[in-house]
């Protein structure tokens, strides 16, 4: 089977335009977590979110078709052209024929579906726009890479909640290993922050409050978490097989190792509470890369800030790792940038990329009051100069959707 790089990364955040500003916030622990500007949030329950604060149309130029795109996509957009530049793929080159791109979202066009809907019950049908359903549909953060590029590969989009990119992730992987591509743009974009989502989440008891403290609102692992913070970005990778990659001489980041996938079967939207599906999933992934528990050295959790979700994963390490769960260190970048659901998991994945290139771990800034499930567990609130070779990412989505993605440096 082909071994799978990673050549390119590109990704967009509420503390970063790009992944040099990215690793630097990383480094600094920077929050970017804040009051609500995209409405008024003034007669809701949760007014805070992880937003970004650059005017796109700086950094995207997409002309008079501006108007049909809706924001998932343009930043979906921006990632990947940051991720295929950084690649060092040729502009015009073969390998576009056969390349296949696989960026996924969770919900795709919310604002967009917002929006119309708004329309159609103010205006009538007549006012609806006829791009809303290409606007609207998640698969359309993949149909957009891969018009824009003319990359004429696979093209699809994986849809699994938080879960999403991540899985993509490991998909991609699956394409390249037994040879059907050498070449995959993957990972995921999420752009939801408006009144019907957060209403949406707010009322199923799923955010945080915190509203007059929004830089320790997002606390995972804290005993005082109440919920996550919604926010919004992209994360976009290219994929390639060794071989490929080698014969260009490419820059290599660094290897997708293995990967697990598992379902819970258990709730539409609350984590099987003792782990055991998360656990099943980490071990198989593990498994899959050839990597014994001892190995690891960092694990980058899902860790939303959900009380009961935080401790099944904590459980699920456990679990997994037995003697040498105080071994490997744990972190939740969603304590820096929130929970950018179907992103989550591929801006989160090249946060681990970023980490292991330069050689350090960022803290876990809003943890004060540890939860009694992190005794043996090694965490830090303040960044650690340490260097990592072997990396477990986790995302989990409703539904019970688990996949953990093993990246390596070496």
């Amino acid at each position: 089977m082909n071994e799978v790089v990673v050549t390119g990364i590109g990704t967009i955040n509420p503390i970063a335009n790009n992944t040099d500003e990215f690793m630097e916030s990383l480094r600094e622990n920077r929050i970017g977590i804040g009051r609500i500007n995209e409405f008024d949030a003034e007669n809701h329950k949760v007014k805070i979110a992880g937003e970004i604060k650059e005017e796109l149309s700086k950094m995207i130029d997409l002309g008079r078709a501006s108007r049909r795109y809706d924001r998932v996509l343009k930043l979906a957009l921006i990632a990947a052209k940051e991720a295929i530049e950084d690649s060092g793929l040729d502009e015009k080159g073969k390998w576009k024929e056969s390349a296949a791109v696989t960026v996924s979202s969770g919900v795709g066009g919310f604002k967009t579906l917002f929006a119309e809907s708004k329309k159609y019950f103010d205006d009538g049908p007549k006012m609806v726009s006829p791009f809303l359903i290409p606007m609207m549909i998640p698969d359309m953060v993949s149909g957009i890479v891969a018009i824009h590029y003319g990359l004429k590969g696979p093209n699809f989009s994986v849809i699994s909640a938080c879960a999403s990119s991540l899985h993509a992730i490991a998909l991609s992987s699956m394409l390249i290993r037994h040879g059907y591509v050498d070449v995959v743009v993957t990972g995921g974009a999420e752009a939801s922050i408006n009144e019907l989502a957060v209403a949406a989440f707010s009322n199923m008891r799923a955010l945080s409050s915190n509203n007059e403290n929004p830089e320790i609102a997002s606390r995972p692992f804290d005993k005082e978490r109440d919920g996550f913070v919604m926010s919004e970005g992209s994360g976009v990778l290219v994929l390639e097989s060794e071989d490929h990659a080698r014969k260009r001489e490419a820059d290599i980041y660094g290897y997708i190792k293995g990967f697990g996938m598992s379902g819970d079967a258990y709730h539409i939207s609350a984590t099987e509470p003792t782990g055991e599906g998360a656990a099943r999933c980490m071990n198989k992934c593990m498994e899959d890369a050839k990597i014994k528990p001892e190995e690891i050295d960092l694990i980058n959790c899902h860790a939303t800030g959900t009380p009961t979700g935080d401790r099944s994963e904590l459980l699920a390490i456990k679990k997994t790792f037995g003697e040498h769960s105080g071994k490997p260190f744990i972190q939740s970048t969603k304590a820096l940038i929130g929970h950018s659901l179907g992103a989550a998991g591929a801006v989160e994945l090249i946060a681990c990329i970023l980490q292991s290139r330069f050689s350090f771990i960022h803290g876990v800034k809003s943890l004060i009051n540890k939860d009694e499930n992190l005794e043996g567990i090694n965490i830090s609130t303040e960044t650690v100069n340490k260097e990592t070779k072997n990396i477990l990412k986790n995302s989990f989505g409703f539904g019970g959707h688990n996949v953990s993605v093993l990246y390596s440096s070496e």
